[in-house]
């Protein structure tokens, strides 16, 4: 789906222009998202499997909630927006801790480069997997995965072409801050 999203410069700050994503993405221009990663109290992440209609990375393992910020939204309204929208799960910002903000370019084609500043949270999820509904336009089904085997997967050749490809230093940060919090 087209929404505007605002523009940002290489250092994330606001450029006072507005345009849609596809614009956005089409000159390669800086925008903003929100990541969420939800985990349970065993040391496990949930995962989303992408919708196979997903413009980029169909059919593929990825963050537990993830989506652009609407032009003149804030990174923790768009969280517990696109949790709701994505899996269903309704969050207070209370429910939400940021852990960082991640800097990434991927080139997908000559229209689609993405430039984006990744907001990123966490939040542990206190009710019964079963009770999430997801919204099948996005994705087509979630699991948990404990974070070792996550991580071990992204290192694994046969096993990383399953997933959407996120840096390690990325990777990292999130399950250091998810054991932090299952300490």
């Amino acid at each position: 789906m087209d929404e505007l999203i605002d523009i940002l410069d290489k250092q994330g700050n606001s450029t006072g222009t507005t345009l849609l994503k596809s614009e956005a993405h089409k000159k390669g221009l800086f925008h903003a998202t929100a990541h969420v990663w939800v985990y349970n109290r065993n040391g496990e992440i949930l995962i989303q499997k992408r919708s196979s209609s997903k413009e980029t990375y169909p059919n593929k393992w990825d963050v537990s909630v993830a989506g652009h910020i609407s032009a003149g939204e804030d990174p923790i309204s768009s969280a517990i927006r696109e949790t709701q929208e994505e899996i269903g799960l309704s969050l207070q910002e209370s429910d939400l801790f940021k852990i960082g903000q991640y800097r990434s370019t991927v080139i997908h084609n000559k229209d689609m480069i993405d430039c984006e500043f990744n907001h990123i949270f966490l939040t542990e999820l206190r009710i019964p997997l079963g009770d999430l509904k997801l919204q099948t336009e996005e994705v087509a089904a979630v699991k948990f995965i404990d974070i070792n085997i996550y991580r071990e997967s992204l290192r694994d050749f046969t096993l990383i072409k399953s997933y959407v490809p996120h840096p390690s230093d990325y990777i990292d940060l999130v399950i250091s801050a998810i054991r932090r919090q299952t300490l």
